[in-house]
């Protein structure tokens, strides 16, 4: 593990410069020509075989072992969102109005990382890595399209023996705890997330004259409150979700009472039980409010990412790995699941892993009032990413000798 650490701090120069580069030059969405040139130019003269994607902007890439064996698959999301950048960085985005706000740009340097410290490594491994590298991850569902495009259908190894995917992994970087630190949990570690739609029609009138219109505004309101409660007093504290209403859309100008108020908003659950149970009571609540004044309601549901569960044999042993790698002092098991969404869950839908949270607070910031993720002012420690390569790295190579091991016992 020493040797392991060792190289990857050997590689943090070069790790942190592409991140810069990744950093001043974000995009959005599945399109990322701009990225993948980069990392491709990374990636260049490194003994891997590697697809590009043609639905999206994503990259697979294969690194074959000196030995036969099952494949492990590594992943890094690379696109960034929509926010300007008020952090002062001397390579801050050079894209008005787009920013590398959730570490994606770490993450994707990180994996490159672990691609040339693996490959100085090929003779040690039993199997194979898989390098995903997805864009659109930010809701626009970047992994899911990979999936479909066949990134799981591998065709068998160069010796020609079986060698499936049996295991995934990712890291994600976070303010939230002090640089080095991992935390990860067993079961549901990201929550689901939907998007709400609530369309109130009522009758247009004159802002004087109430009693001879319909105003949907007030049931808007009231529908936002009464969902409140029937979350507070339906919904399980130990399974629990969140509804909330982030947009209001109603009327013209002061004096005009208008026919519609639309209502947008987000449901994050960790179950998919209690994702079904919340959507029903969002819609008796609202169509019942509706109905009580008289008014019409629609109710729309949009299918967000399901919610990301770590397979709990998988999380073990990734604790287990970062112990090591490390410390376990350095090691936290979360307690409960994260309510943001992650687009990973496609992968662990399909195969057993987990994904991780790697701390990366700068040293003069406090994880409890550091700028978060999604913030225009959000900046992480780059010290942080030599322990994401080792990280990588360490669970890819434990993961394929597990697997031959069990395989040969």
């Amino acid at each position: 593990m020493e040797a392991l650490r060792e190289q990857a701090r050997e590689l943090l120069d070069e790790t942190v410069a592409l991140r810069r580069t990744l950093h001043r030059w974000p995009e959005l969405g599945n399109d990322l020509p701009v990225t993948r040139e980069h990392v491709l130019g990374a990636l260049d003269g490194l003994p891997l075989t590697i697809t590009r994607h043609t639905t999206t902007s994503g990259i697979a890439a294969v690194l074959d072992g000196g030995r036969p064996g099952p494949t492990v698959l590594l992943r890094a999301d690379m696109d960034a969102l929509p926010l300007h950048e008020d952090t002062g960085l001397e390579f801050e985005s050079a894209v008005e109005g787009q920013m590398h706000a959730c570490g994606h740009d770490t993450h994707t340097a990180m994996l490159v990382g672990a691609a040339k410290l693996l490959s100085a490594r090929r003779d040690e491994i039993a199997g194979r890595v898989l390098f995903m590298f997805q864009p659109g991850e930010e809701g626009f569902g970047g992994s899911a399209l990979m999936l479909a495009e066949g990134l799981l259908d591998l065709p068998p190894a160069a010796d020609g023996s079986d060698s499936p995917v049996t295991g995934a992994y990712a890291l994600h970087v976070t303010t939230n705890l002090p640089t080095g630190w991992i935390a990860c949990r067993p079961g549901p570690m990201m929550a689901s997330a939907d998007m709400l739609l609530i369309t109130v029609t009522g009758r247009g009138g004159h802002a004087s004259q109430p009693h001879m219109a319909l105003d949907p505004i007030p049931v808007a309101c009231e529908i936002v409150q009464a969902l409140q409660s029937m979350v507070t007093r339906s919904i399980d504290v130990f399974d629990p979700a969140v509804v909330t209403v982030a947009r209001i859309t109603a009327g013209t100008t002061n004096n005009i009472i208008p026919e519609t108020a639309v209502l947008e908003g987000t449901i994050r659950t960790v179950s998919e039980r209690t994702r079904a149970k919340v959507r029903d009571g969002i819609r008796r609540v609202a169509e019942g409010v509706g109905a009580a004044h008289d008014a019409q309601v629609k109710v729309d549901f949009f299918d967000g990412y399901p919610v990301t569960v770590n397979d709990p044999g998988s999380a073990e042993f990734a604790l287990d790995v970062a112990a090591e790698v490390l410390g376990a002092d350095a090691t936290v098991r979360l307690p409960n699941p994260i309510m943001g969404a992650e687009d990973f869950s496609y992968v662990l839908n399909r195969v057993p892993g987990a994904m991780l949270f790697l701390g990366a607070t700068p040293p003069d910031r406090d994880p409890a009032t550091a700028a978060p993720n999604h913030s225009n002012r959000v900046m992480f420690d780059e010290s942080a990413m030599a322990h994401g390569v080792a990280l990588y790295s360490a669970m890819a190579l434990r993961h394929l000798d597990r697997s031959v091991s069990a395989s040969a016992g």
